[in-house]
């Protein structure tokens, strides 16, 4: 069987326009709601777990590729949606965490990273060597060295892949994304006048120099499973500030996509775009459009929204404090927001709160933050919020309540936060 991306492709080919949303989360609300979208579209999702969320150390989840894999077909068997409407993949595979060592053990780890993504079942696979290592010389990384290094974790992932295969016949071949015109993943960690676009030049050379060393490594059919290429179209968000996709912009890197119609563009950091932007990314060839922070986003939106509503209606003494024990839990452990905050005390607070970089995706799924967010819910299911009430601090899913397309339900609540984030997606692609 094709993979469906490979699929997609084929339809650009013909000229149609087509896409699919990458949702890059691993917070089990978000993953419930993009499954749950699959079945209502019969349409298959593209989940994305990242180097620094799930890696063979466990990452900042503390979850292997595997468990990562076990854990979204569980919830998938739970909803009712086909493995096969399931895409894994991983994104920045690759040194990004190891960027402190020297190549030798820097590239044994990214080797046995790209090897466990792969042999767990991921089928879609970014091979990211863009970032230096601690023995890497000053000046920019050459194109040659990052394409060297990706050849050998595409090695590495095919092993495990054939490995997979041997055991279970219908796997799925994995398709590859090269390239990274990015910050590190999550957003931009300071204040931005404008971003610069890639340029063709940049993006041939990409190209080029890829086809060229995979030849003389001896896997240049591996060109074939290549149907991407990361670029940086002028999309990007941080604190505060959402750089809006600028077709005029992008205009010549576009067109020289037009050369390669065996790729698209994978565009990153598109959280936060207008429906009309991500729209229009689509038609100019950027296909693949990943979302993470927003999809946080809009589930700790939500669940503030229902602790406003919560201190209106529940005693005091019985309140969840959902509000509160997130702010604890951050200050308790500050090495995930820390370094992207910056001010003084009054707005590295509200930047912990309201952030578009959304560092509180990194607690929301702790223990203590998700007893107080079941807390929050069982409050307002004994005490109903009143639809007068719904309208003044959720006005969307308000609609959606009116119109019997959601129930009441605190928790369906908050999974229309992630879902309004998620339409813009589903539009842009040509889903609804």
């Amino acid at each position: 069987m094709k993979h469906p991306l490979q699929q997609m492709m084929e339809r650009r080919r013909k000229g149609e326009i087509c896409g699919i949303p990458s949702y890059c989360s691993a917070n089990e609300l978000v993953l419930e709601q993009a499954l749950k979208r699959a079945k209502a579209l019969n349409t298959p999702t593209l989940i994305e777990a990242t180097a620094n969320q799930v890696n063979q150390f466990g990452g900042y989840t503390g979850m292997v590729p595997k468990d990562f894999y076990d854990m979204v077909h569980h919830l998938a068997k739970k909803i009712g949606v086909e493995e096969n409407m399931i895409i894994l993949a991983g994104d920045h595979l690759g040194p990004l965490t190891w960027q402190n060592l020297p190549e030798k053990e820097a590239m044994e780890n990214s080797i046995e990273l790209v090897y466990q993504y792969a042999r767990a079942g991921f089928t879609k696979i970014h091979l990211d060597t863009s970032m230096k290592v601690a023995d890497d010389s000053e000046g920019l990384l050459s194109t040659e060295t990052i394409a060297r290094r990706g050849a050998i974790l595409y090695q590495a992932a095919m092993k495990g892949y054939e490995e997979l295969k041997a055991e279970k016949p219908e796997a799925m071949r994995p398709v590859f994304i090269i390239g990274s015109e990015v910050p590190i993943p999550g957003g931009a960690q300071e204040e931005e006048d404008s971003l610069a676009v890639t340029s063709p030049a940049a993006f041939k050379d990409t190209v080029a120099t890829y086809q060229r060393v995979f030849e003389q490594e001896g896997i240049a059919q591996g060109m074939d499973d290549v149907i991407a290429v990361v670029v940086q179209p002028g999309v990007e968000f941080g604190d505060e500030q959402v750089f809006l996709y600028d077709h005029d912009a992008a205009v010549d890197l576009c067109a020289a996509l037009k050369e390669y119609p065996q790729v698209c563009f994978e565009g990153h950091s598109s959280d936060y775009q207008s429906p009309e932007c991500l729209k229009k990314m689509v038609e100019d060839g950027i296909a693949i459009l990943k979302v993470g922070p927003a999809l946080t986003y809009g589930l700790r939106e939500a669940l503030f929204a229902l602790s406003f509503m919560e201190k209106e209606l529940v005693p005091e003494d019985r309140q969840a404090h959902f509000m509160e024990t997130l702010e604890k839990v951050m200050l308790e452990n500050p090495s995930n927001w820390q370094k992207h905050y910056h001010g003084d005390e009054k707005q590295l607070a509200l930047a912990r709160k309201y952030s578009f970089s959304d560092r509180a995706r990194y607690y929301i799924g702790l223990p203590e933050v998700v007893a107080s967010m079941n807390k929050l819910f069982d409050n307002l299911r004994e005490y109903r919020i009143p639809m007068n009430m719904l309208h003044q601090y959720m006005p969307v899913s308000y609609q959606k309540v009116r119109d019997g397309i959601i129930s009441l339900d605190p928790r369906e609540l908050a999974l229309d936060g992630i879902q309004i984030f998620m339409s813009d997606y589903e539009y842009a692609v040509g889903l609804i």
